[in-house]
């Protein structure tokens, strides 16, 4: 969330970064003044009226001493009066407190200034583009053909069991799965990232530290009666390792990696671009996070980006690299970069991997912070990545490695599924 600090020291600019990711924020921003400064003045009327109770309260004492009875009980009665006012304002301080909270808390994150304008995927920019297109049988299948052809991914059995979006995988289809798992592992944990196994449900807390809650509770999945929430990413609770903390500066970067299933309740309706693995309401993914100072968090974005596109270069498939425009970022993030992969079956771009810088949105939500070396208390910069989604990689390497022969099985992947073709 954002800080009273960066709202109020230039409210026009906070007005114009907002109006980038296409929010009016300066009714917002003036509502948010007002509550401050009547909180300013609740607090300083309870402070008064605080020091005026403790002062009367001592003279009851010296007057009793004196017995002077009579005076003594006066002040009692002003003191009484008094605590019955500090009490009200106590209680109109946490009214305007939470005001102040619930209004900051739906603006978003500040886009960074190289973000460009834009109102959807169709402007975003291309930063990146590496062709490298395989020649295939004539008529290619979908994924979802081959899967069906090969045996190794059943739909039709994961609406049985539960519903549209919860694919079977199985036979080569999980073992698939299993591999790409451990060598997406394999390589993040070689880059010096700590291996962690979060839970894959996690508190309102946790869902409000790292941004999903309150603005996208309705595509998480909610167990109502503990109020859990099953995770959308693996970001939310490993970034919720640290929330409360403070780091000190020596601490940093922390740099951590999780695979968990992901549970998304938005994963859409009909049509080509949801069908198959394109779409999923249970996936699963392995997610990079960092911590980061906030002077050397940019210069994290570029080394994650580059992680992430070793790893995707090393699968053989085409792949480009975006630059998010504002109006198709995320409610916390800064800066985006998102992966494409090209599936030539379908003709198509499929996205298989965001890595965001928060900046301190994030860790102001969290109290994450640490003590740098003046030993004055900051707040940290957080940052997330796919590394990687898994079900647009597997359509992709399905449709893009499909021979008369059957599916070839990119080199690296080999010692991890222990074959080389799906046939």
């Amino acid at each position: 969330m954002l800080t009273l600090k960066q709202l109020r020291d230039d409210k026009q600019a906070a007005v114009r970064k907002l109006a980038k990711k296409h929010v009016d924020a300066e009714p917002v921003i003036t509502r948010i003044e007002e509550l401050d400064d009547t909180r300013k003045a609740v607090q300083a009327e309870l402070d008064a009226c605080l020091a005026e109770q403790n002062a009367a309260a001592k003279q009851i004492g010296a007057l009793m001493g004196q017995g002077r009875r009579d005076e003594a009980e006066a002040k009692k009665a002003e003191v009484a009066a008094l605590k019955e006012r500090s009490a009200e304002l106590s209680v109109r301080f946490k009214q305007v407190s939470d005001e102040l909270q619930a209004t900051i808390v739906t603006l978003p994150n500040f886009p960074a200034d190289i973000v460009p304008e834009g109102h959807g995927a169709e402007d975003n920019v291309v930063v990146k583009l590496v062709e490298s297109y395989t020649t295939l049988p004539e008529n290619p299948m979908p994924h979802w053909e081959l899967a069906k052809k090969y045996d190794i991914i059943d739909f039709d059995l994961g609406v049985k069991l539960t519903g549209a979006g919860f694919p079977v995988y199985k036979g080569k289809g999980a073992r698939l799965q299993r591999a790409l798992i451990n060598y997406f592992l394999d390589c993040n944990t070689a880059a010096g990232y700590l291996e962690v196994e979060p839970p894959v449900m996690v508190n309102e807390a946790s869902g409000f530290g790292t941004g999903q809650l309150p603005d996208k509770e309705g595509q998480m999945y909610h167990a109502t009666a503990d109020n859990y929430y099953l995770v959308p990413t693996a970001e939310v609770p490993v970034t919720n390792i640290y929330r409360d903390v403070i780091l000190d500066e020596k601490d940093f970067p922390v740099k951590m990696t999780a695979y968990t299933p992901c549970f998304r309740r938005e994963a859409g309706s009909y049509g080509k671009d949801v069908r198959g693995l394109n779409r999923l309401h249970q996936f699963d993914k392995v997610e990079i996070v960092q911590l980061s100072l906030p002077e050397a968090s940019y210069e994290a974005l570029d080394g994650m980006v580059a992680h992430v596109e070793k790893i995707v270069a090393s699968l053989g498939l085409p792949y480009r690299i975006l630059r998010l425009c504002g109006g198709d970022m995320s409610f916390t993030s800064a800066l985006t970069y998102d992966f494409e992969v090209y599936s030539e079956a379908q003709k198509r771009w499929l996205e298989v991997s965001s890595v965001s810088n928060f900046e301190s949105f994030q860790a102001n939500r969290l109290k994450l912070r640490y003590k740098d070396s003046s030993k004055k208390t900051q707040l940290a910069h957080t940052l997330n990545g796919s590394s990687l989604a898994l079900p647009r990689i597997v359509a992709a390497l399905l449709e893009n490695n499909q021979t008369p022969e059957g599916i070839r099985i990119p080199e690296v992947l080999v010692p991890y599924t222990g074959f080389d073709i799906i046939k």
